[in-house]
């Protein structure tokens, strides 16, 4: 098939020495020699050793590889459907959407689902990675795979199969194992030339002991088109990626392909977003500082009214704050949200404006001093402050704040002492951006960039020549990841993020960003490993077959021992993770005391 193609595969030079031999041998016993020996018995033998080897090479990749089928295996095969007779128990391919199924306490949730009634706790760490259940009521969406772990659930199918988070999960895992890294191109374009090498050296044998006894030369050049067959070379990089690719989704990182793995090993800067991503994105009021001649609560009157009309986060917490005060609630008319400035509506008939205060200014309504004084000592403690004007007169303003993430200072701590350049990109005020920036101990923060322009921003240090990782919530961050040279979407594994990331963190462990960089760097070691096991065979062994040490059936025995050591070496990645939970080892990478981040010379050359 590969000649048929013009392309030297990987079997051609063993088919080439079992047919050789074999027409040798039947042309001995058809022309009735009693001085040549025949080699069915060689032929027989080295191909039913390849053949268990290649069998045990299966075993083996299937083992390495299994993260998948434990993937498969989370997706129940049976449902329990309500309908109009009761229940009934179907295959999970009969159930449609719209279908109602009944969940009992116990049973793994079987397929993406709305819960119409019933109250229980489900366990979604197959998901997301976080240990503690869920609580789910009605209303609430439910996953394939999950566990309900307390009492029965009845659930409106929305997805089933391949289409439910699972499955979308599953089928990243799928392309990023069937991918190809750079690395790995190169490797293939190698493979026909080390074919063609293989049946020069080959040749040459048969040539240098062809003048002394032909079946020595038979035999030699044979040795030498088994036992250089670059098999360990093929399976080099494809076994490296595979298996990182099923550990990382074990592991609640998704790996959209092989190049990834590589890009990543070799960043050498780290963006990231503010909102969400090392912050808990879940912004609260703090402080409402009213004006001279207006008060607290009636400055969360007149703003909380318009500001149900907006879906942004800063909206949605000045609502939540004005219902748990009882503010009244005024009738709306004119609403207008400008994204990257704020809201106008009008209330009760007044015209209130919500938003930055170079945008109130804009339009004439300037804080005075003394209430941009206080502003100003808001945003330097980390608080970010949003402006009210009611017709045209400044009103005060609300102090919100969002909590870092537990594992947020460790993570740049981490990345710092790597040496790697580190910056906060956040739409936020300067001054709250590098309030937090010092909260992390201190990074290059750009401040005030809309949404739309942070793609932009990346661009700009690509040209200065910096390989960057941004590392964002996935949705409004969607530009940027797409635009990075490694784009890493926390916690959002089944929105927007999984178009646009090239990783996928499925919980919102900021520690899992440092997973990934150590995945990228283990894979492409092992990677270069197993390249150099794969030269080392063939550097020791080919002499040996050439000088005719090496019979056709040992070369028969040695060449799959060196693909078994490829994908064993591959195997080895598994021990990156110490399996306690999802959570790496502190040592996972050798002996002795070791830094949390290797040094960004290792992380660019490893």
């Amino acid at each position: 098939q590969g000649l048929r193609h013009l392309h030297l595969s990987m079997d051609l030079p063993i088919a080439i020495g079992a047919t050789v031999t074999y027409l040798y041998s039947s042309y001995v016993t058809i022309s009735g020699s009693t001085t040549h020996e025949v080699y069915f018995d060689t032929v027989v033998n080295f191909l039913f050793v390849i053949l268990v080897g290649r069998y045990l090479e299966a075993i083996s990749k299937r083992q390495a590889v299994s993260s998948t089928q434990r993937l498969l295996d989370l997706q129940p095969k049976v449902a329990t459907v309500l309908a109009g007779s009761g229940e009934k128990v179907v295959p999970i391919r009969a159930v449609k959407p719209g279908d109602t199924v009944l969940v009992r306490a116990g049973d793994k949730v079987p397929v993406d689902g709305t819960v119409l009634e019933g109250r229980s706790s489900v366990d979604e760490s197959m998901l997301t990675g976080e240990p503690l259940p869920v609580t789910k009521t009605a209303g609430d969406t439910v996953s394939a795979g999950t566990v309900n772990t307390h009492s029965a659930l009845t659930l409106r199918v929305e997805q089933t199969l391949k289409d439910t988070a699972l499955g979308r999960i599953i089928r990243l895992v799928e392309q990023a194992q069937a991918s190809k890294a750079p690395i790995q191109c190169t490797a293939d374009r190698v493979v026909p030339w080390f074919v063609a090498t293989t049946l020069f050296l080959a040749t040459v044998t048969f040539a240098w002991w062809v003048r002394s006894d032909f079946e020595v030369a038979l035999m030699a050049a044979t040795a030498v088109l088994i036992i250089t067959c670059p098999c360990a070379f093929g399976l080099a990089t494809p076994m490296a990626i595979a298996v990182a690719s099923g550990l990382g989704a074990r592991n609640g990182v998704l790996v959209k392909n092989g190049a990834v793995l590589e890009t990543l090993s070799d960043i050498t800067h780290f963006v990231f977003d503010k909102t969400g991503t090392l912050t808990e994105g879940r912004l609260r009021v703090r402080e409402v500082v009213p004006a001279p001649g207006f008060d607290a609560d009636g400055v969360l009157a007149v703003v909380a009214p318009a500001e149900r009309y907006s879906e942004h986060a800063i909206a949605r917490a000045i609502v939540e704050h004005a219902e748990s005060r009882a503010a009244s609630d005024a009738a709306v008319s004119g609403f207008e949200s400008l994204p990257g400035h704020g809201v106008r509506a009008q209330v009760d008939g007044q015209t209130v404006l919500v938003g930055t205060a170079d945008w109130l200014r804009a339009n004439g309504a300037d804080p005075a001093a003394e209430l941009e004084k206080r502003r100003w000592e808001r945003e330097s403690d980390g608080y970010t402050c949003i402006h009210v004007a009611v017709d045209g007169r400044p009103a005060g303003f609300i102090a919100l704040a969002d909590q870092l993430r537990p594992d947020a200072a460790q993570l740049v701590e981490s990345l710092r002492s790597a040496g790697l350049r580190l910056t906060l990109l956040s739409g936020d005020r300067r001054r709250v951006a590098e309030a937090i920036a010092r909260q992390l101990g201190g990074m290059e923060v750009i401040a005030e960039v809309l949404p739309a322009d942070k793609d932009h921003v990346i661009s700009k240090l690509q040209r200065q020549g910096d390989r960057v990782a941004m590392v964002g919530d996935g949705v409004n961050d969607a530009p940027a990841l797409t635009r990075a040279d490694v784009g890493i979407a926390v916690g959002s594994g089944t929105d927007v993020s999984v178009e646009s990331a090239d990783i996928v963190l499925m919980s919102d462990e900021l520690d899992k960003v440092r997973l990934a960089a150590m995945l990228s760097r283990r894979t492409l070691r092992t990677i270069r490993q197993n390249i150099g096991i794969s030269i080392v065979y063939n550097v020791i062994m080919v002499p040996l077959a050439m000088m005719a040490f090496v019979t056709p059936l040992v070369a028969a025995v040695s060449m799959p021992m060196s693909s078994l050591a490829v994908i064993g070496n591959a195997a080895r990645i598994r021990t990156l993770f110490k399996r306690s939970g999802s959570t790496p080892s502190a040592q996972q990478e050798g002996s002795g005391p070791r830094p949390a981040f290797p040094s960004s010379h290792s992380i660019r050359t490893e």
